[in-house]
């Protein structure tokens, strides 16, 4: 048996996620810190450090986010993984198998963690409702 129960208006059962713009500019600000300690720490030799914990990064701020904002999450990450955290330091560069797999990983992460929060919302927001 169905049983309806009414939502009170000021009451969301899921969090409303964060606007695009607001994700990008956390992510941008996040990955330019993050990279920069990691060059501090044990300087520009070893992008796959520097990878996983952009990934990780990421992950964490897609949480608050809808899944439209994964794919400029992922790129804009990217940007600042490639500039600043692989040689030569400073100069954007392409090439195709590599960054794509940087970027795919880094779309990967994003996706993940935005589907990761929503269900968890919604699961919460489920066992609020019911008895």
């Amino acid at each position: 048996m169905l049983e309806w129960k009414r939502i009170s208006p000021g009451m969301r059962p899921v969090p409303t996620p964060a606007a695009t713009g607001s994700v990008w500019a956390a992510a941008a600000v996040a990955a330019v810190a993050l990279v920069a300690v990691l060059n501090f720490l044990d300087g520009p030799g070893d992008p796959l450090i520097d990878l996983l914990a952009l990934s990780l990064a990421v992950a964490v701020v897609s949480t608050g986010a809808r899944l439209t904002a994964a794919p400029g999450t992922a790129l804009l990450c990217w940007l600042v993984l490639n500039a600043y955290a692989s040689a030569p330091i400073g100069r954007l560069t392409w090439d195709a198998p590599y960054d794509l797999v940087r970027l795919a990983c880094l779309l990967v992460a994003a996706g993940t963690g935005t589907v990761v929060a929503r269900l968890t919302n919604a699961r919460a927001a489920h066992r609020r409702l019911t008895p």
